[in-house]
């Protein structure tokens, strides 16, 4: 019998969407976006998160920390084809651990559901050392943000 973990997090309510034309370069030989480019549809979604709520990658290395994914997950559902525009909607999934949980989902120009996946990032310290307490400036963003009294 396999055991599962319990995962330990909520949906915070906070999202941003970003819309993004479908380049001739995404796409391969059958006319669809190459499934390797839903992890960078993904990564400007955390990105416009990011400068959207105030937690970019400048604010985390300010704070003296990196943040590297250690899990990705992307199912696909119906292809992009160029000339869409995908729509990426990221939410993030606030979790008492000291890791970032980001939820994405992408549409096409019809408003089809195309993919969802998730990405789950760790923080290091400035010598690369695995962070195991939420960093203050993650607790004060969240007292910010209003996840946090």
């Amino acid at each position: 019998m396999i055991k599962r973990r319990k995962q330990f997090y909520v949906e915070s309510g906070l999202t941003e969407t970003v819309d993004i034309p479908v380049r001739f370069s995404e796409v391969d030989s059958l006319g669809i976006v190459w499934h390797g480019h839903y992890i960078l549809y993904f990564e400007q979604g955390r990105e416009a998160f990011g400068k959207s709520y105030g937690i970019d990658y400048r604010t985390v290395q300010k704070a003296g920390y990196t943040t590297p994914i250690v899990k990705s997950t992307c199912t696909h559902k119906l292809p992009l084809r160029y000339g869409d525009t995908a729509r990426i909607v990221t939410s993030y999934l606030d979790t008492p651990a000291a890791k970032m949980i980001f939820r994405f989902k992408v549409y096409n120009s019809k408003e089809q559901l195309v993919c969802e996946g998730e990405t789950i990032q760790v923080f290091l310290d400035k010598g690369d050392n695995l962070v195991l307490n939420v960093p203050d400036f993650i607790l004060d963003w969240k007292r910010k943000v209003g996840l946090l009294s």
